[in-house]
C-alpha cells in the first residue's frame, strides 16, 4: 500500500519500487489523501474550478497507476492544503489498511521540513506520514483502537514493513534501473500539472543520488521498519 497526499507525489518518488515490485507478482493499492484540487495557479480560474480540476487530477493518477501496474486506488478526498495528522485521518488510513490488509506500507517522513535549499516539505506531506504511520502503528493492529471499525467488520491488521521515502539517513535501497523509463511516463500522465513534464532529468539524478549501491545506476532509497519479520518481498 502507497500512502501519500497528492496526485504524483507517489510518481515524484517511488513510482519505480511500486512499478518493479508489481512485475513481482504483489498486489498494490494507491491510497491519495487529497484529490489536488489546489493544483493550479491559474489566474482565469476561480474557486469554482476545484471540483473540475479534482476529477481530472483523479483521472491523471489513475492513468499514471496504470502504467505502473497498480491494481487498485482510494481517493480520500481531504481538502488539498488543509491536511493536518488529526485522529479523523488516522481512523481513515486505519480502515483502509485494515480493509485490504498490505504487508507493506510505503509513505514519506513526516520529520522532513526542508530539503536542501531550495525546497521546503509541503504540509500535507508531513500531515498524511504522520498520520500513515501512526495507522500502521499502533492503530492498525490494536484491537481497542477505533473500535468502531470492528463493526464495520475490519479486524485488526498487522503490517510487516513500513517503507519511510524522504529520510536523510535512508537504510535500503530498490534498484529501479529496469522500471525507471515506467516512473518517467507514469509522471508525465499528470498532465495538469506543469513541473511534471519538465522533471525527467531531476528523477534521474535523484536516483543516482550519492550513498546508493554502485551496482544500481538507478535506486531509490528508504528508511525501512521491520515491524513483522525479515522475509524477502518480491522484487528485493
Amino acid at each position: 500500500m502507497s500512502i501519500h497526499a497528492h496526485p504524483d507525489d507517489q510518481d515524484f518518488t517511488v513510482a519505480g519500487t511500486l512499478a518493479r515490485w508489481a512485475r513481482a507478482g504483489c498486489q498494490i493499492v494507491s491510497v491519495i489523501v487529497t484529490s489536488g484540487d489546489a493544483g493550479s495557479n491559474d489566474p482565469s480560474k476561480s474557486a469554482a474550478y476545484k471540483p473540475e480540476l479534482a476529477r481530472l487530477r483523479e483521472s491523471e493518477q489513475q492513468a499514471a497507476n496504470k502504467v505502473l501496474g497498480i491494481g487498485q486506488t482510494v481517493f480520500l478526498r481531504y481538502p488539498d492544503g488543509e491536511v493536518v495528522p488529526s485522529i479523523g485521518l488516522r481512523r481513515d488510513l486505519t480502515r483502509v489498511i485494515r480493509k485490504h490488509r498490505p504487508e507493506v506500507v510505503v509513505t514519506g517522513d513526516p520529520s522532513a521540513r526542508f530539503y536542501g535549499n531550495e525546497y521546503v516539505n509541503h504540509p500535507d506531506h508531513r500531515a498524511v506520514s504522520e498520520a500513515a504511520i501512526y495507522a500502521v502503528f499502533p492503530s492498525a493492529g490494536s484491537r481497542m483502537i477505533f473500535a468502531d471499525l470492528l463493526d464495520e467488520g475490519l479486524p485488526p491488521h498487522e503490517v510487516k514493513r513500513l517503507y519511510i521515502h524522504g529520510n536523510d539517513a535512508p537504510d535500503t535501497w530498490v534498484d529501479i534501473t529496469s522500471t525507471m523509463e515506467i516512473k518517467i511516463d507514469a509522471l508525465k500522465k499528470h498532465f495538469s500539472q506543469g513541473d511534471t513534464h519538465d522533471s525527467e532529468q531531476m528523477l534521474r539524478d535523484w536516483a543516482q543520488e550519492e550513498g546508493k549501491p554502485k551496482d544500481m545506476p538507478y535506486a531509490e532509497s528508504f528508511r525501512v521498519m521491520l515491524l513483522q519479520g525479515e522475509e524477502d518481498l518480491p522484487g528485493e
